[in-house]
């Protein structure tokens, strides 16, 4: 099987070329600095040309039987597993991740690329709804929303993309992807050639590559998509919300999440979660372990094997046997990862654990390791980056006041021997996601992915999918003569 080719170019309303700009932005390995490609970018009449063609392709595929779309997404499926490799290696070249990482996400987005087949078939379906008239039947079916705008981020870049597009397509929709600009490839171009592969008709998704300044307002601004699905920082979607106008929004945003220890908590369950948790992906996951509360109890003992643990990952080459923490995506994340912990440091903050940059490019960051109070700046802002924050609670009733003393509220987890002293715990956090005896990142395809307060709106993921993608369309039948009031 050759591999893919042509990532210089875009697919565009059926079409790959080049992007009409004028200006081209490369595409480097974080950890070797190489040049991978550089891509002709996108401008506003590339996005429009895109929407377009999306409008015009949509009732076609709509009308198509469930089985015909289930299909396309079941061929997709069987593509990207028979491609994992190779999809595996561009992962590791263009986003930074470790083979085992870069596993973890293919897992995923074949999962929730077989799942969204099987949800074809929602929109040939209705629910019948009661009616106090004689003679009266009400029907609620559901319907594709229409054109469906993706803005997804660097981090998990497959995933994040396929968690939206692969739904959005089963259920009669079209797509317009806007991936990352420092993962085009892995975050969009890479699909487009799966779907395509697999039979996906011309039109219905196309990926813009450009510049916020050239295409980020009017991928939002645009009268033609009906839903707006965005993944990344708060402010950004702050900003989305704010431009979209009366269009759905299904956004998922930042995180600080808070993983408790509770004071009858095995640590030989709980020192691994929350190993993961912080530095799965170099910390690079909007649902990473941000902050580690543990009870006083067990706080010393924790932060020993904690520490020791962090010590012993291995930071390297990702595309090595072994490695664990790879670089960090670009200058500028590094930049702001290190100013927090020295602005941690400076607000009375324990470093326990550093390190400095190396690497051909100066962007692999070893694990960090501080203990410090709630209001540190590695505890209180999203750190995205290789960081563990550990903070002692008093107690219980401590620690749930620290986990929900934040703006976000996206993931979370409690480790307890108990689990019914975890549920009643996680009922009391304040998040979209409470994982009980696990890490805070999780990797179950079917989770209801969103947050609360400042973490977003909607929810990403199984069931919730059909939610975000569909509309509902009430139609009732009068099946006798009636008398109207006048």
């Amino acid at each position: 099987m050759e591999g893919y080719t042509g990532f210089d170019r875009m697919p565009i309303a059926g079409e790959w070329r080049a992007g009409r700009a004028g200006r081209t932005r490369q595409d480097t390995d974080p950890y070797s600095g190489e040049v991978l490609l550089e891509i002709p970018q996108a401008n506003a009449d590339d996005l429009d040309e895109a929407y377009r063609a999306a409008r015009e392709a949509q009732p076609k595929w709509a009308a198509r039987p469930a089985f015909e779309r289930a299909r396309v997404l079941e061929r997709a499926a069987r593509i990207l597993a028979d491609r994992e490799e190779e999809l595996a290696g561009w992962l590791c070249r263009e986003a930074g991740a470790t083979r085992p990482r870069a596993g973890l996400e293919l897992s995923l987005v074949q999962a929730v690329t077989r799942m969204a087949a099987e949800q074809a078939d929602r929109i040939s379906t209705f629910q019948a709804v009661g009616s106090d008239l004689p003679d009266k039947e009400n029907r609620v079916y559901r319907r594709p929303a229409g054109v469906v705008a993706v803005i997804s981020p660097w981090n998990f870049p497959v995933q994040l993309s396929n968690r939206s597009v692969a739904p959005a397509l089963a259920l009669g929709n079209a797509v317009v992807l806007k991936p990352a600009g420092d993962t085009p490839v892995t975050g969009g171009l890479f699909l487009a050639r799966v779907y395509e592969e697999a039979g996906l008709p011309p039109g219905l998704l196309s990926v813009v590559v450009g510049a916020g300044r050239d295409i980020g307002d009017a991928i939002v601004e645009h009268d033609i998509p009906r839903v707006v699905s965005f993944t990344g920082s708060t402010p950004v979607g702050e900003g989305i919300a704010a431009k979209a106008g009366l269009k759905r929004l299904a956004l998922e945003l930042g995180g600080n999440g808070p993983l408790v220890v509770l004071d009858d908590a095995d640590l030989d369950r709980a020192v691994p979660a929350a190993l993961f948790g912080s530095y799965v992906h170099q910390g690079q996951v909007c649902m990473a372990t941000n902050r580690v509360i543990v009870d006083a109890a067990l706080h010393d003992a924790f932060v020993e094997r904690f520490t020791a643990g962090a010590a012993a990952l291995r930071h390297g080459d990702p595309g090595e046997e072994g490695t664990q923490i790879g670089p960090v995506i670009n200058a500028s994340q590094l930049d702001s990862i290190r100013d927090k912990v020295s602005r941690s440091v400076a607000d009375g903050a324990e470093l326990v654990l550093g390190g400095e940059p190396d690497g051909p490019a100066g962007q692999v960051l070893p694990p960090h390791v501080l203990l410090g109070g709630n209001t540190v700046t590695t505890a209180a802002e999203e750190v995205f980056g290789p960081v563990a924050t550990i903070i002692r609670a008093q107690d219980e009733e401590h620690a749930l006041r620290l986990a929900n003393d934040t703006p976000y509220g996206l993931s979370s987890a409690v480790c307890t021997r108990d689990e019914d002293r975890g549920l009643r715990f996680a009922l009391r956090v304040e998040a979209g996601m409470t994982h009980v005896n696990d890490t805070t990142v999780h990797d179950d395809a079917h989770s209801a992915f969103g947050g609360e307060k400042d973490s977003g709106l909607g929810r990403f993921g199984g069931e919730w999918a059909v939610d975000e993608f569909t509309t509902h369309h009430w139609i009732s039948f009068q099946h006798a003569a009636r008398d109207y009031p006048y």
